[in-house]
């Protein structure tokens, strides 16, 4: 079932604490572009949407102070949301002093379910039916193709999507798809040389075979927009997303960074070093990804478990090498990276951060961090936050 701009839903269902999925202070993501008279309705009904996402469950009058806007503004909102099934009234407010108790409101959590796919795994395409506030309900994944092949990618894409829609019990709000690649933003993949994907329309494709809203992105920058909504990330960091491939999300002031040619953060593909190295599946010696990349870090494990200090160093120590100028450059405050634990845990991390000090102005960046994420499943959860901001204007 699908769910059109116009009647962007979600429908009633139980609740136990007023603000258990509450996320604390709201964290939105900062639009540049001024609001202008045509827009304003749009923007205050993203607004109010945001406000409740993440404070939680509140009265109308609450909503007014949180948000700014006139009560009376709030007052047509709410009916609009509540005819339109996006949100739903909660009772009543317990109240010591006179008067009428307020009503609580909030967003319909569990009225409608999201499906995120994350395409960048190793051996498997992953994907989940998740609430509307990112939590998995249902999990499946499909065996990745062997070697590159854009047909066969795409036709495990489609069993995949297909299994998870068959699996959800509520009504779809969308489909968010993360891909290795470089994505435009309308979900045509430009590049994507680990799936065999060449100007490949993922988005409109699944959306018209599934029947369904469907967004499709870079699958780090999905990845970055579940850290910064659902993680402790500041305001400007980049997330690493290590997995077959290697690439970057980035946020800088609270605002996504693309690039002119939708190609920010790949940084997979970047020569580190002139001393030669692996052969990248691009065709390069010595890419980033070449060094890093899961396959590559097991692979060189196996072969030499006694080398293991040396080869996750020597990871760590170019991976920094790569990232330097960027921190350096854009002033992040972060480096969050995302994969194995057991192979970026540690040493590699410890390598990476003394590399990135040692290569970046002495005094300004020594508090630059390097961490781990602590979410599972950042890439799909990430994918809900697409569909979330793309259907509800909530990020």
């Amino acid at each position: 079932m699908s769910v059109s701009d116009e009647q962007r839903p979600a429908s009633p269902s139980e609740y136990v604490d007023a603000n258990a999925h509450a996320f604390g202070p709201g964290r939105h993501l900062r639009s540049k572009a001024k609001v202008l008279p045509e827009h304003a309705r749009g923007h205050n009904r993203a607004l109010v949407l945001q406000t409740l996402y993440h404070s939680g469950a509140m009265s109308r009058a609450d909503l007014s102070r949180e948000t700014g806007l006139t009560r009376v503004t709030i007052s047509d909102l709410v009916a609009e949301f509540i005819a339109d099934g996006i949100v739903i009234e909660m009772g009543v407010r317990e109240t010591a002093g006179p008067g009428k108790p307020p009503i609580l409101i909030d967003i319909d959590r569990v009225g409608h379910q999201i499906i995120g796919m994350d395409l960048s795994g190793p051996d498997a395409f992953a994907g989940a039916v998740l609430s509307l506030d990112g939590d998995v309900l249902e999990r499946r994944e499909v065996p990745r193709p062997p070697a590159p092949d854009g047909d066969a990618a795409y036709a495990a894409t489609l069993e995949l999507a297909r299994e998870l829609v068959a699996a959800s019990t509520r009504p779809l709000l969308g489909v968010g798809i993360g891909t290795p690649g470089v994505v435009r933003p309308d979900g045509l993949v430009l590049s994507s040389p680990n799936l065999g994907w060449t100007d490949f329309p993922l988005e409109a494709k699944l959306g018209a075979d599934l029947d369904l809203p469907v967004l499709a992105r870079n699958d780090a920058n999905a990845a970055v927009l579940a850290e910064y909504t659902f993680g402790p990330a500041k305001p400007d960091f980049m997330l690493i997303k290590i997995g077959r491939g290697v690439g970057a999300g980035l946020i800088t002031s609270s605002q996504p960074l693309l690039g002119s040619r939708f190609a920010a953060g790949e940084i997979g593909h970047v020569v580190v070093g002139t001393d030669g190295g692996p052969r990248c599946v691009c065709g390069k010696i010595g890419c980033l990804e070449a060094w890093v990349g899961v396959t590559r870090l097991t692979e060189a494990l196996a072969a030499d478990p006694g080398a293991r200090t040396e080869i996750l160093r020597d990871a760590g120590t170019r991976m920094a090498i790569a990232i330097a100028p960027i921190v350096a450059a854009l002033d992040l405050s972060e480096v969050v990276l995302s994969g194995p634990a057991e192979l970026l845990d540690g040493v590699l991390i410890d390598a990476a951060s003394e590399t990135l000090h040692a290569r970046t102005l002495e005094g300004v960046f020594e508090d630059a961090l390097i961490r781990l994420t602590a979410q599972d499943d950042i890439v799909l959860r990430g994918a809900a936050v697409m569909v979330l901001s793309g259907q509800l204007g909530v990020s």
